[in-house]
């Protein structure tokens, strides 16, 4: 396993995925393990983050490793030029690993063919983030107790959505029935339609959920992102179209939960966090965790 990149969740055989699940329930238990010693990752965000960057850096410091990066590429000599490529493969000589954010589609396969260290996809564009659907994996196994037969509702931005994408093609392994909400503007890409069909399993399709959600395990809701429209007329048209209430939840399933990849903006009412069927802010948490154990596979550190 040592040295292999990690660019999308189709990398990873189901038995890796629940090696890196196994891994994470570990470090929950003893997050500060003296594994990183001597170790340097680079933390590359070329898009803004909080959550992703923050997790992976408190992940790395419990580890006792140190990073280097940067949060914002005008900061970098990308402001004066420099290419992707020259970027990777001067940081890959300061560094053991390169964990990378970037707008652009494809950047971190790209960045995997010329880096001599592993590279950690931490977003590209609307295609893939692959640590946080292992989060996410790891955040519904934990509260549901299985990762099999589940009832999944994705809600809100179903195009642009890489967290999304990247949940429902780990998903499609455990046998899970999906339920799409969206406005017709961002409804989910045919080519994901065509890859559940392939693979013979369920899916619904809404555009209204407020009286649909009493059967679901987990409630996927995602804001609006108004970085992926280039027409902000769009954007105001689209961005209040699901508000997740608290009075919605009220006959909904005893060990149903509502994640969210953060950051939230008004798509779920705040009255719901004091309901105890909200999990997105542990979900956060367990993202140290889960990068924790990404991390740490990886490099080899753990087996």
């Amino acid at each position: 396993m040592e040295n292999k990149h990690l660019i999308s969740i189709t990398d990873y055989s189901k038995e890796e995925i629940f090696k890196i699940l196994d891994l994470a329930a570990e470090f929950e238990i003893n997050p500060n393990q003296n594994l990183l010693n001597n170790k340097v990752i680079a933390t590359l965000f070329f898009e803004p983050s909080t959550r992703t960057r923050l997790s992976f850096e408190s992940a790395i410091s419990r580890l006792g490793g140190k990073y280097i990066g940067f949060t914002d590429s005008s900061s970098s000599s990308v402001s004066k030029g420099e290419s992707l490529k020259d970027t990777i493969m001067t940081v890959a000589n300061y560094s053991d690993m390169i964990v990378m954010r970037h707008p652009i589609e494809g950047s971190a396969r790209w960045a995997s063919e010329v880096s001599q260290v592993p590279i950690v996809n931490a977003g590209d564009g609307a295609n893939q983030h692959p640590t946080q659907t292992l989060l996410d994996l790891y955040s519904i196994r934990k509260t549901q107790g299985t990762l099999e037969n589940l009832n999944v509702y994705l809600v809100g931005d179903l195009k642009y959505g890489r967290t999304v994408h990247s949940l429902l093609q780990a998903m499609s392994i455990f046998n899970t029935t999906f339920n799409f909400i969206s406005p017709e503007e961002l409804k989910i890409p045919d080519e994901y339609k065509l890859f559940l069909n392939r693979k013979g399993l369920k899916y619904n399709e809404y555009r209204d959920f407020s009286e649909i959600v009493d059967d679901a395990d987990i409630i996927y809701m995602t804001r609006i992102q108004r970085e992926r429209f280039s027409d902000p007329m769009e954007y105001e048209k689209t961005k209040n179209s699901y508000v997740l209430k608290n009075e919605m939840l009220e006959n909904t399933k005893p060990n149903m939960k509502v994640l969210h990849p953060l950051p939230r903006v008004n798509e779920i009412d705040t009255d719901v966090d004091e309901n105890e069927k909200a999990y997105y802010f542990t979900q956060a948490l367990n993202g140290v965790y889960t990068r924790q154990a990404i991390i740490t596979y990886i490099l080899g550190l753990k087996k």
